[in-house]
């Protein structure tokens, strides 16, 4: 393994913690997986996302920001492999598109302040699906408070994504998994541990699963 740190990023349902687990059980990897169910505010976001968006974001962050911290404090990082489903960068990310301007503000500079305290993965890998198969998955695992997430709320979450992923530079592979099935489609999983091998010049890297 040449990638000490990898993380799993992608769209609210498309597929980050399923393939995160599958990867920490094969590397056996240290897993570090967000803790959304923790979330007071996520419910009352999405049946009042004006209202709750400031302190859903703001918890967020800081859930984050604490397990990520964790992991500098491990002296063994790097001496194994650590794989997360979630980019610490995506609290902004998502605050971009929840919050209004002058909240947004305030909120950029908390994040630019603690950022900075933390290590970035050295390999990102991005799961992309269209939001027609984002809610497919989104009722699949019927969370009941996501059953009524706008299209155009994760529309606007996958042009952020993309618009991020352009002009950052951690090697980044982008995988179409709109027919992906990891867990039991050992092709699509074998796929991924292939390139999971293989080291990456920064910036983005757009990767096609074997077809049947």
């Amino acid at each position: 393994m040449k990638h000490h740190f990898i993380t799993i990023e992608g769209n609210i349902g498309a597929g980050k913690t399923t393939l995160a687990t599958l990867l920490s059980r094969h590397y056996n990897a240290r897993l570090v997986l967000e803790e959304f169910a923790d979330n007071p505010f996520l419910p009352k976001f999405y049946e009042k996302p004006e209202q709750y968006a400031f302190p859903v974001e703001l918890f967020f962050m800081a859930e984050r920001f604490k397990q990520l911290k964790e992991l500098i404090q491990q002296t063994d990082l790097f001496q194994q492999v650590t794989i997360s489903d979630y980019l610490f960068t995506k609290c902004l990310l998502f605050a971009k598109v929840t919050l209004p301007a002058d909240e947004f503000r305030l909120y950029q500079r908390l994040f630019d302040i603690i950022h900075q305290q933390l290590i970035q993965p050295d390999l990102l890998v991005y799961l992309h699906a269209p939001v027609a198969k984002l809610q497919q998955n989104i009722k699949v695992r019927n969370r009941a408070y996501e059953q009524n997430i706008p299209d155009s709320y994760l529309q606007n979450l996958q042009d952020t994504y993309s618009h991020y992923l352009k002009n950052q530079a951690v090697p980044t592979l982008i995988i179409d998994v709109t027919n992906a099935d990891f867990l039991n489609h050992p092709p699509h999983f074998e796929f991924m541990l292939q390139a999971l091998e293989k080291a990456y010049e920064p910036g983005q890297h757009f990767l096609t699963l074997p077809q049947e």
